[in-house]
């Protein structure tokens, strides 16, 4: 079994699609949108990443979520399961190949933090960047199981990260 897209390079047309995507999507959210992030290692500058545009939506709630998910149809996006109380999940893939992967919080949701803050650590911290990215293609090279299996090997990394943000 392999990840849903092989680790590359920075590429700074990931901004680029990321941009794109943030100005299609925001029609899906009307007057319940607040923020749009980019999020991942795709927003950060020079750190090799799944080329998968991550993006976190803020809201103020979930509403009309039947609308919402015609318009993200409409735009390539599959609604996933909801990874948690409040936070909604889709993709997109072309050929069969992930390309997005849409997190919707609601405001003051704990991933809105998270992920935000993990992003800007390794924005603003070469070593955790480096270390990232030399765990993250070692993962790759040893992966027999997935995705699945590529995530849970990287968590106590980003926990150990995000544990020291608050000592």
């Amino acid at each position: 079994m392999k990840l849903t897209s092989k680790i590359s390079p920075y590429d700074i047309r990931w901004s680029i699609l990321f941009h794109a995507a943030k100005a299609q999507i925001a029609k899906a959210f009307g007057t319940e949108l607040i923020d749009i992030h980019h999020v991942g290692s795709t927003a950060v500058l020079g750190l090799a990443a799944k080329p998968e545009i991550d993006i976190l939506i803020e809201v103020s709630a979930h509403i009309n979520e039947t609308a919402r998910n015609n318009v993200m149809r409409g735009l390539g996006y599959v609604r996933g399961s909801d990874l948690s109380s409040g936070h909604h999940f889709y993709r997109r893939d072309i050929n069969g190949v992930r390309t997005h992967k849409v997190h919707v919080c609601i405001s003051g949701h704990r991933e809105i933090d998270r992920m935000l803050r993990f992003r800007d650590m390794l924005i603003n911290h070469q070593k955790i960047r480096q270390s990232y990215q030399d765990l993250k293609l070692e993962l790759e090279k040893s992966n027999t199981g997935g995705i699945a299996e590529y995530l849970i090997r990287k968590a106590p990394f980003i926990e150990n990260v995000m544990e020291s943000l608050t000592d």
